[in-house]
């Protein structure tokens, strides 16, 4: 079955099976991994649909060889992605790092659940948040996207190759157990942009791989093989990708590599808001947890409560945006809700300046119901 057969479609379908569905859609055309549950699904999807679009699939030794393998895959001119859970991203920490080094477009999938360590294998979880912006050490910048539907899990999963392609990155589409197994139905879209990553701007004999023309600060990437010759490595380098150990070829390296994410911000952050405009309250959530709060703030608002919503789709960079948003609204207070002990609520303490912050924030398992935080909004009315 091609691509193109299946565009017109609306499935009904699992969270893990429109991701996959999601990345053949945007062009992956290599896929490495290794199960784990949540999101093994995603790879035994993987493995049926690839060889279909003349793709590859490889079931890897472990979490360190799928990533890696990934981004060979990547250097070699094929859209790449690999899908995982906590324990397996923690394995691959490392090596998001290298990612971020070399500058490869690859899209990373983890379904998360509950834990540290084991865990909860079979139950969701929002408790991985800070290990996606977090994971690897030193300073570096990252994309992650937070779907709350099954029709995001194949949208976002697009916008993430996207997103990959035009900034070389590695982009993190962060889901959670319950969102990967449950079924929605979903449109497959038949009229999607695609965006391919930047050519080589100069000659073969003029090239330098981490050379940047352009003011997004994002170089033409060559593929290994062709008539472009290139060294990259992990090490901090020079544009000709050359080891540099000084500290001003570190100071130039790692403020282009966080500058080229930090100054489009405005073209990668993305949320859903409601009801802004005469807010005194408003509740801010991600991902699963954010599928109880329309129906908690409208019932809120059938009460004569001002109360208005934001709904995060995009968690790394943070959306400074929409909370200088909710200041200039004039709501007096956010409450943030999240399945973890305090993740995101730290990262909106940033603006106590703008309102006051509360939080609901639970290790838990299981989302919060309208009901939940319905009750939870009466007391800080």
């Amino acid at each position: 079955m091609s691509n193109a057969n299946i565009q017109e479609k609306r499935i009904l379908t699992t969270g893990n099976s429109a991701c996959a569905e999601g990345a053949i859609t945007a062009g992956c055309l290599y896929f490495a991994g290794y199960p784990i549950t949540p999101s093994s699904e995603i790879a035994a999807y993987m493995s049926r649909r690839l060889p279909q679009v003349n793709g590859t699939f490889v079931q890897m030794e472990d979490e360190l060889a799928s990533i890696t393998s990934c981004f060979g895959a990547s250097y070699a001119g094929k859209k790449a992605m690999t899908a995982t859970s906590g324990p397996g991203l923690s394995l691959m920490a490392e090596s998001i790092g290298l990612g971020i080094m070399l500058e490869v477009p690859a899209v990373i999938v983890t379904i998360m659940r509950g834990g540290p360590s084991t865990g909860q294998p079979t139950n969701a979880s929002q408790s991985d948040v800070y290990q996606t912006r977090y994971a690897s050490h030193g300073d570096y910048e990252i994309i992650v996207l937070a779907p709350s539907t099954v029709q995001e899990m194949y949208d976002f999963t697009i916008q993430a190759f996207n997103l990959s392609e035009k900034y070389r990155i590695p982009v993190i589409v962060a889901s959670d157990g319950i969102l990967g197994q449950m079924m929605e139905v979903v449109n497959i879209h038949s009229n999607i942009e695609l965006v391919e990553r930047k050519k080589p701007q100069v000659p073969p004999e003029k090239y330098k791989p981490f050379e940047a023309f352009d003011d997004d600060l994002v170089p033409g990437m060559a593929i290994a093989g062709t008539s472009y010759s290139f060294y990259v490595s992990g090490l901090t380098h020079d544009i000709e990708g050359n080891p540099q150990m000084t500290p001003e070829a570190a100071e130039v390296l790692i403020k282009r590599l966080c500058d080229k994410i930090k100054k489009a911000r405005p073209q990668i952050n993305d949320w859903e808001e409601k009801h802004l405009d005469d807010a005194e309250i408003v509740i801010l959530a991600y991902g699963i947890n954010a599928r109880g709060v329309p129906e908690a703030v409208e019932q809120a608002r059938q009460k004569g409560y001002k109360v208005g919503l934001v709904r995060l789709k995009t968690l790394w960079p943070f959306p400074d945006e929409v909370m200088e948003r909710i200041g200039q609204m004039g709501a007096s207070k956010v409450i943030v809700c999240e399945m973890n002990n305090g993740m995101i609520i730290r990262e909106v303490q940033r603006f106590r300046h703008l309102f006051t912050v509360s939080g609901i924030t639970i290790p838990t398992t299981i989302p919060f119901s309208p009901k939940f935080i319905y009750k939870k909004l009466m007391e800080e009315v």
